[in-house]
């Protein structure tokens, strides 16, 4: 396999695991039990920028990079494999979307109202880049005759 396609297996990895992160947070922000100490002073905001940084940033880039390395030649695989994970981001913040309605008060800051609504803004960015990919016809080489 081409290192164009693992970069493309990755960016869906960390596409998946963004996605698993905000899920979590969100989930820990609908369950939070008052026995706990530091469950009044928790920042979600602090989180969220730093899943953004070792998830969906290094996602997007390696995305980036198989599209750019194959995009001479196109590749149905690759560009599958983007589309999944542009589906995988979208499904993951949609989930966190709806799950914002019932986060408690305290909890709510614009980035937590906000993260999952820009992140569903840019997936289909991503699925569009991978259908472009998909697309794309395979050039074939010049014959040279001398």
């Amino acid at each position: 396999m081409a290192i164009e396609k693992w970069l493309a297996v990755t960016s869906v990895a960390l596409f998946a695991m963004f996605a698993g992160e905000l899920i979590s947070v969100y989930n820990f922000m609908l369950n939070v039990e008052d026995d706990f100490g530091f469950a009044r002073s928790f920042d979600a905001d602090a989180k969220i920028l730093q899943f953004i940084s070792i998830g969906v940033a290094p996602a997007g880039i390696l995305a980036a990079v198989a599209f750019i390395m194959s995009r001479q030649y196109g590749s149905r695989q690759i560009g599958g494999l983007i589309i999944i994970g542009g589906v995988i981001l979208f499904v993951g913040m949609l989930v966190c979307y709806f799950m914002i309605e019932k986060i408690d008060e305290i909890y709510l800051t614009d980035a937590v109202k906000s993260i999952p609504i820009l992140f569903m803004a840019l997936s289909p960015v991503v699925i569009v880049v991978g259908a472009h990919l998909s697309k794309q016809k395979k050039r074939r080489p010049k014959k040279e005759y001398f």
